[in-house]
């Protein structure tokens, strides 16, 4: 509880300091509360992903509102009213800047009246700001609680933006593309291309991707074209240029998934492995401070126990590919205590005992758990869950495909997140790239291609979640 200061107990000579860092959240912020569109102070993904952008500047007025925020909050504080305020500007403030913010009483007159030096100096000593406050100081005490504002969420997608960084460091990975045939599959393979996370093979109708590239207005005559006419075949040669060792990845174009996973997992001529095949979807949400991944929403329908084992083990090396060092798994079900008329709810206890005993690897496993105490620590405590997992969740398993397509389009269409995909379990990784697909969402799949392939051949991660990981709190 703070308590402000009343005029009468006001002096000339008292002073309040409070420390700011400006952030890319304050700069989107101050620009929607302003209107203030003007690009020099909007942020870039390089003040996204944690480098400042010298570019970009905070705008004065936002400087000028630290001013407000100690007047309001320390001295005088809450009751404070303003009369006037001068401001100089001297240095440009830059996200990451850390910001003192000092006012000192100057004088006081009759009735109420408080004069108040402001300064503003950023972290290397320097004033940033100054002028003079004339306020009208409060009468009365007020006790202010901590106050409980409603919640802001800024709809980024910063955990993305590592994820396509991190890659920068390794050789595009060369991908059969096979049948990008329209918009979204052929834009997507030279958008990732253009970025150097793929080297595209392009597999199709020659003439007609070349068509549609003249079209688009993008020009595909660097990238290996193989003509094959029919989309069935298509897919049958991506799969050979893998056994070939001529492609890395294999990533869905104008054709429907299940054509290309059919040569995926043909017996004999397909990419079988020991592991059954997965599609892990990779979710940055905004509001949560970690990545989320759900697993299986796109391949294995009514999975049984065997394939949900295949399931958890997938998803858990594509978390430790993504640099989560002990990923936490959450098995799903409708309800957090085992009940046998609820198939899921017990395959969800077999799975976590399995994980005790090592017959599933690199990850903490616990369920069944429902949705809410699978990712908010206050609902698995309100529940009396002791769990490793309950709360901290970065992998949720779902009890079949129906639940977990859905649960992964809310996620999209209602919590605005940005959502990657990716299929395991197959000798390269396969991916699925869908139309709603936005560029980032695009970009990112190819990046997951990346980063899990660099991981199996090094065994370690190029980018580290660990800092922001559910599972590190």
């Amino acid at each position: 509880m703070a308590r402000n200061r009343t005029f009468n107990e006001i002096s000339v000579g008292d002073t309040a300091t409070i420390h700011r860092v400006c952030t890319a959240n304050d700069l989107v912020i101050f620009a929607h509360a302003s209107g203030n569109l003007n690009p020099l102070s909007l942020p870039h993904d390089k003040d996204l992903d944690g480098r400042t952008d010298p570019d970009t500047v905070a705008p004065s007025m936002w400087v000028g509102s630290q001013i407000s925020a100690i007047l309001g909050n320390s001295l005088p504080g809450a009751g404070t009213r303003y009369r006037s305020q001068t401001l100089n500007f001297h240095e440009r403030v830059h996200v990451g800047d850390d910001l003192a913010i000092t006012v000192t009483v100057t004088a006081k007159h009759e009735p109420g009246i408080v004069i108040l030096d402001c300064t503003l100096t950023n972290q290397k000593g320097q004033l940033v700001a100054d002028g003079i406050a004339d306020v009208l100081a409060p009468t009365e005490h007020i006790d202010i609680p901590d106050a409980a504002l409603p919640k802001l969420v800024v709809q980024r997608h910063e955990k993305f933006t590592r994820m396509i960084h991190a890659c920068q460091t390794l050789p595009p990975l060369t991908t059969a593309v096979v049948y990008p045939t329209d918009r979204s599959s052929l834009g997507g393979a030279v958008l990732a291309a253009e970025a150097r996370l793929i080297d595209p093979v392009l597999i199709g109708p020659g003439e007609r991707i070349r068509a549609l590239a003249a079209e688009m207005g993008v020009d595909i005559s660097h990238y290996p074209l193989i003509e094959i006419l029919q989309s069935e075949a298509a897919a049958a040669h991506s799969v050979e240029l893998v056994h070939q060792g001529k492609v890395g990845a294999i990533m869905k174009g104008n054709l429907h998934s299940d054509e290309l996973l059919h040569e995926v997992t043909k017996a004999g001529t397909g990419l079988r492995t020991n592991h059954r095949i997965s599609h892990i979807f990779v979710m940055d949400v905004p509001g949560m401070d970690h990545l989320l991944l759900v697993s299986d929403a796109a391949i294995n329908i009514l999975p049984s126990l065997e394939t949900k084992v295949d399931i958890v083990q997938n998803s858990i090396d594509l978390a430790l590919a993504l640099g989560i060092s002990q990923p936490r798994v959450g098995i799903l079900s409708a309800l957090e205590t085992v009940n046998p008329k609820i198939p899921s709810t017990i395959d969800a206890a077999v799975l976590s005992k399995m994980a005790e005993r090592g017959q599933i690897k690199g990850g903490i496993v616990d369920g069944p758990l429902a949705m809410d105490n699978a990712v908010d620590l206050e609902a698995a405590k309100t529940k009396g869950i002791a769990s490793l997992v309950a709360g901290r969740a970065d992998v949720l398993i779902v009890p079949n495909l129906e639940a977990g397509n859905m649960l992964a389009k809310e996620l999209t269409f209602i919590a605005h997140a940005d959502a990657a995909g990716l299929v395991l379990g197959a000798q390269v990784p396969v991916i699925l790239t869908s139309r709603a697909d936005d560029e980032k969402s695009r970009l990112a799949s190819c990046a997951l291609a990346q980063l899990y392939q660099a991981y199996r051949k090094t065994g370690k991660a190029l980018l580290d979640l660990n800092g922001v990981s559910g599972a590190q709190q």
